[in-house]
Parts: structure tokens; sequence; C-alpha cells
């Protein structure tokens, strides 16, 4: 091949470094959890929080806490135990409230069980699951919070 007949293809790898960029400043729900799968609370963007559905009615946003990468040995856990642990996860983080959740004055006369940005405890099987944005939320009515707590580490999983 000539010199003259080569492509220069520097322009493509130029093009193809900016696009992944640009993917990379949208965050996602996996972007929230230091030393995977640690949830820091902090790192849910607001940008993030406008893209997660909006709860309607007396329903509620969570999201569910993934326990610890290792034990505290130093042991680390396989995925499998992980994904199974998660299934009966029973903690989580609220992250938004519908209108109407808590307002019944009758059946919460002593005002709102839980609020935003709370860490909480419900059933194990409580509302419903689904994947979004690289990670599981479940929605929950506002009557299937059993409990505020400071921190997820301080619950043990059965």
């Amino acid at each position: 091949m000539t010199e003259s007949a080569k492509i220069d293809l520097t322009a493509a790898a130029e093009a193809v470094a900016e696009m992944s960029n640009e993917n990379k400043s949208e965050s996602n729900l996996a972007d929230a959890y230091v030393e995977k799968p640690v949830l820091n609370p902090d790192a849910i963007g607001s940008s993030l929080l406008e893209r997660m559905p909006e709860p309607t009615g007396w329903r509620i946003l969570i999201l569910p806490y993934q326990g610890q990468a290792k034990t505290a040995g130093g042991i680390f856990i396989p995925d499998e135990v992980k994904e199974r642990s998660q299934v009966s996860t029973q903690v989580g983080y609220v992250l938004k409230t519908g209108p109407l959740a808590y307002k019944d004055t009758e059946k919460f006369p002593s005002g709102p069980w839980c609020a935003e940005k709370q860490w909480v405890m419900f059933a194990r099987y409580a509302g419903s699951r689904f994947q979004i944005d690289g990670g599981e939320v479940r929605i929950l009515n506002d009557d299937e919070i059993l409990a505020t707590i400071l921190s997820p580490e301080d619950i043990h999983h059965l």
C-alpha cells in the first residue's frame, strides 16, 4: 500500500472518545453506591431523582439496601449470596413520597411514619420491585413501613 492510500483514523478515535465522555456525564442508580454495594445517599443527584418514577397516591419510592461486599473478617461475599439476600431485603432509603402519603389523619393520627431521605424497615415481600437505571427500587404503600432506623448496618438479615 502506498503512502497516499493510507486512511487517517485519528478523527474517528477522537469522536468515539468524545461520545463515551458524554455518556459518562449522565449518572445512574449504580453510581449512588460507594465501595459497591454500600449506598451513599448524597451521591443520588437531583437529575437522577428527577428521572425516577413519581409515586402516585399514598405510595413511597424506596431504594433497597444491598449490604456489604465483604464480611467484617475481610472475606468477600459471592454475588449469588448477595443476590439471594437482596431478594429478602427489609431495609431501604426513602427516595420520594406520593402526594397522598400519610395525609389520612384517621389512619395516621400522630403524623407521617417516615419522610424522604430516611432509612426505613419494611416487610420482606412488601411493595412492587422493578429494575431501573442499574439498580432495584420498590414502591410501597405508606402503611407498609414498619420502622425508621438510623443506619441499615444496624439491622441483621436472616
